[in-house]
């Protein structure tokens, strides 16, 4: 069904608040956009294709809002950023033929060992070890090429991922992370956006519906980080997490 009512636009749209916020301060917004798309009766490509312009309307929102409260790394931002782009290039072309099943179990571990990594203890972040980083910055730069693919293909759960990097190599804290993650998201949603607009693989009525949650979704997170500070976004985080690992596992269809 490709007709979309005015009540699931609208559950759409609600759907879009709580995701554009769990994207922002954590991840896996999309694992909750995604399967109600296609629970409406839209393609799975098309939902992934649609998908993109919900998560450019967020991380529009939550970048300018970083920004404007002075939270934003650049030029890291730029160099990763471009990095994903071009990945995502490759991502959005293989994304056809997903066998979902596999594909969300596969999913689902990557979440756990997130979560597990996540709960190490770590050692205090200080801002001298976030501008040590000739060598980190290059690793960096190269991890989120391989990023970027995995976010051109699907997004679901890319900001788990992003967060491991940014932390764990680069060293920076869960504020700047969530940052860093929303800049670059932006941008290779964007160039897989064209791909799959090239492709014919979206529904703009569905994505714009999307987008409008989203959007206060995305405004809403990006407060709530700077707000509440990276206590409250590691307590979001591993919860979201262990959430979309039980749901990826044992709720498959």
């Amino acid at each position: 069904m490709n007709d979309f009512s005015f009540v699931e636009l609208s559950l759409l749209a609600l759907a879009g608040i709580f995701a554009g916020f769990i994207n922002v301060v954590a991840g896996g917004g999309s694992l909750l956009t995604l399967p109600l798309m296609i629970f409406f009766g839209l393609p799975p490509a098309i939902a992934n294709g649609s998908n993109r312009i919900a998560i450019i309307a967020q991380n529009i929102f939550a970048v300018s809002n970083f920004k404007r409260k002075g939270v934003f790394v650049y030029p890291f931002s730029l160099y990763v950023g471009l990095s994903a782009v071009a990945g995502s290039i490759i991502g959005a072309f293989l994304a056809v033929d997903l066998d979902d099943k596999v594909f969300n179990r596969i999913l689902a571990l990557i979440m756990v060992a997130v979560a597990a990594v996540i709960l190490l203890k770590q050692k205090p972040i200080i801002e001298e070890l976030e501008q040590k980083i000739v060598k980190n910055q290059g690793i960096g730069i190269v991890a989120f090429f391989f990023l970027g693919i995995y976010g051109g293909f699907i997004h679901a759960g890319i900001g788990f991922l992003i967060i491991l990097v940014l932390t764990r190599i680069n060293h920076f804290s869960l504020l700047k992370s969530n940052s860093i993650k929303v800049f670059v998201a932006l941008l290779f949603s964007i160039s897989s956006l064209i791909v799959f607009i090239l492709n014919d693989a979206i529904n703009w009525k569905v994505g714009l519906s999307l987008a409008v949650g989203t959007s206060i979704g995305g405004i809403l997170g990006s407060h709530f980080s700077m707000k509440k500070g990276d206590k409250w976004i590691k307590r979001i985080l591993i919860l979201a997490i262990i959430a979309m690992a039980i749901k990826l596992w044992f709720f498959n269809h």
